[in-house]
């Protein structure tokens, strides 16, 4: 029995597809810690969460940019 070869592509979607949707339910199911009459949390918790949560989505972004991150910018005024 022949295996049909998955592409890069079809593998990327397949994966970025599934990641994504776990991604979107757990900040979903974050958002359900936000019920004051079940938990108890400050501001200060809230946004520590919502900084990590921010700081790793730019992590992740930067992994896509064809710019490399790590190197810094040239300054200029125009």
């Amino acid at each position: 029995m022949a295996k049909i070869q998955e592409t890069k592509r079809d593998k990327f979607v397949r994966l970025a597809e599934a990641r994504t949707n776990k991604i979107i339910d757990m900040i979903q199911l974050l958002g359900n810690c936000s019920n004051s009459g079940v938990y108890d949390y400050t501001q200060q918790d809230v946004d520590k969460i919502f900084t990590a949560i921010e700081n790793e989505l730019r992590e992740a972004k930067k992994k896509f940019s064809k710019v490399d991150s790590k190197k810094g910018t040239r300054f200029s005024l125009d």
